[in-house]
């Protein structure tokens, strides 16, 4: 993956947050995705690539950009030929809200390297690179607990386990009370609550649950490039999804590993902190027409983890402005 494409995905994602955290608090996250996705895909347009979204904001007609399917980039037919997957606003609710840990995602593959998952359920089991290959989704969740106690050298009471917060996961939520660890729950975004498991100075050792497959693979190509591992198996919640599936060539109830959902190395994502998090700094607003920004950065290719932090001149940048 060539490295000033991977150094642009950042300027995309930057672009994404800057003008949908202009929405924190609000109420409305209608009004901050449409930003995110502007901006993004403005942004898209001055990099030199051939791509095709896979994952994206829907289809052609439930979304006026970045819908599964487009064609994005400045490239000619002698480009880059790349696989997208975005996520210009990863906590739609949180911004509304004034809530932490909303991103602006993307990712960028080989044409033909990125899972294309239909806009439906998937369960989700993710881990850093310590328990890498030792948890399993088939396992019970309190046999991945024991083990995850001997990977990272823990007792059981401080491992703790990430989900959202929703009522289908209030029963793994007891199961893992009884096993005396913690819980963290997250109201967004699991493409965050995944990529924490990577990093020691976030509360958060193992991701589980369901939520939606897009932001799965999302996940994954983030959890490759940091050397995690993550499998999602596909849930139809009625025969209309089910055929979905077979239309895109996916198969539901299939243990997806993290080689199925981003295949080879040359993968490369960003993720910009919109509101603030503990990983990722949001949108902070210093003065009129300045403002700074944190991104993650990654490249599987190398394993290099790179933040940068960024202050912002939106008078000197029309493109992010607007």
């Amino acid at each position: 993956m060539d490295r000033n494409l991977v150094m642009n995905l950042a300027r995309v994602t930057e672009a994404a947050a800057l003008n949908s955290a202009k929405f924190l608090g609000r109420g409305d996250k209608n009004a901050a995705d449409q930003a995110a996705v502007d901006s993004m895909r403005r942004m898209f347009d001055t990099v030199d690539i051939n791509g095709t979204v896979v994952i994206g904001e829907g289809e052609i007609d439930e979304a006026p950009m970045l819908y599964i399917g487009e064609q994005i980039g400045s490239g000619n037919d002698q480009a880059l030929r790349v696989d997208i997957a975005v996520d210009p606003l990863d906590g739609t609710n949180a911004i509304a809200k004034g809530l932490p840990d909303a991103i602006s995602v993307v990712a960028v593959a080989p044409e033909g390297n990125l899972l294309h998952a239909p806009d439906m359920y998937m369960q989700k089991l993710a881990v850093g690179p310590k328990a890498k290959g030792l948890v399993s989704i088939e396992r019970p969740l309190e046999e991945n607990l024991k083990i995850l106690t001997k990977a990272l050298d823990k007792d059981i009471s401080d491992i703790t386990v990430v989900m959202l917060d929703r009522e289908r996961h209030m029963e793994y939520a007891e199961r893992v009370r009884k096993m005396g660890s913690r819980i963290r729950f997250i109201s967004d975004g699991d493409v965050l609550g995944a990529i924490i498991s990577c990093f020691n100075h976030v509360a958060g050792d193992m991701l589980i649950g369901i939520g939606g497959a897009p932001e799965g693979v999302l996940a994954a190509a983030a959890l490759k490039c940091l050397g995690g591992q993550m499998e999602g198996i596909l849930i139809p919640r009625n025969n209309e999804e089910a055929i979905r599936c077979k239309k895109m060539g996916v198969e539901c109830n299939h243990i997806y590993t993290i080689d199925d959902m981003v295949k080879g190395n040359e993968v490369a994502f960003a993720a910009t902190g919109v509101s603030h998090g503990e990983l990722l700094e949001g949108v902070n607003y210093i003065q009129k027409d300045v403002a700074t920004t944190e991104t993650l950065v990654l490249r599987a290719e190398t394993g290099t983890v790179r933040f940068i932090k960024a202050t912002h001149y939106l008078n000197k940048k029309p493109e992010y402005a607007k």
